[in-house]
């Protein structure tokens, strides 16, 4: 998070507008972290089936390139998901 939002301070009382854009970083941040999910599955999948392939041996690298990266991708996507969750709950708490 940008260290300007982290010095805003929760002292007044959320209106509908605030509100709802609150609810919209809520909905955009899950579907920004199903993103990230879906990525890293794609490059899991590419991965395996790179090894899988006989005749493309010679990308082993590629494919464990590809492989490392899913996993890392995907555990990127939860804790920047985490992370803007908690940023979000103290503007929600009333």
């Amino acid at each position: 998070m940008s260290k300007t939002t982290d010095k805003f301070m929760n002292d007044k009382e959320l209106i509908l507008r605030d509100h709802l854009a609150v609810e919209r970083t809520r909905l955009a941040n899950e579907r920004t972290l199903f993103a990230y999910i879906r990525t890293s599955f794609y490059l899991l999948t590419a991965g395996i089936g790179i090894l899988q392939i006989q005749s493309i041996s010679r990308l082993g690298g590629l494919a464990w390139v590809c492989i490392i990266s899913g996993i890392v991708l995907f555990f990127f996507g939860f804790v920047r998901f985490w992370q803007v969750r908690k940023h979000l709950k103290r503007y929600r708490e009333e």
